[in-house]
């Protein structure tokens, strides 16, 4: 035992021990990001992938409250919020993953006033298996867009 910092000699449960330089230098090379593309999906203008892969992760662009097929705006806050939800949902299905293994969301809403009709459907979303969260309140340059999600989820073997 280290007296001076109190370790053991034995790893804790849990405890990921470093790798060599080499190994580490492989297993980055192995991983290769991967362009995630949901062809039901509707295109849109912006120069972005609809998600990236890197190893079992999966990182989802901001989806706004469009009609995933139509790309037709939602009317309110629940509507874009279910047009956001279901997008990324066709997105991760795509890539091999799921919102239930979703890690995080961000989400950005453009009235404070909306919070509960978003958080109401959010939840539908995401029952009991809720993935850690940040809701920013912004300023969108289009007076139709009412929220924003982007999400981190992983892939399970």
């Amino acid at each position: 035992m280290n007296t001076r910092l109190g370790w053991s000699s034995r790893q804790p449960r849990g405890f990921v021990r470093q790798t060599s330089p080499e190994r580490f230098y492989w297993m980055c090379n192995m991983l290769t990001k991967e362009i995630i593309t949901c062809p039901q999906i509707a295109a849109g203008a912006a120069p972005l992938s609809q998600a990236t892969r890197f190893g079992n992760l999966v990182f989802v662009a901001g989806n706004t409250g469009r009609h995933p097929t139509t790309s037709v705006v939602g009317k309110d806050i629940k509507e874009q919020t279910a047009f956001a939800l279901q997008r990324i949902q066709m997105i991760l299905e795509t890539a091999g993953s799921s919102l239930d293994n979703v890690l995080t969301n961000t989400c950005y809403v453009t009235n404070r006033e909306d919070l509960k009709g978003f958080n109401e459907v959010y939840a539908e979303y995401f029952k009991g298996n809720r993935p850690a969260r940040t809701t920013v309140i912004v300023n969108f340059g289009s007076p139709d867009n009412l929220v924003e999600i982007t999400s981190t989820a992983f892939i399970s073997d």
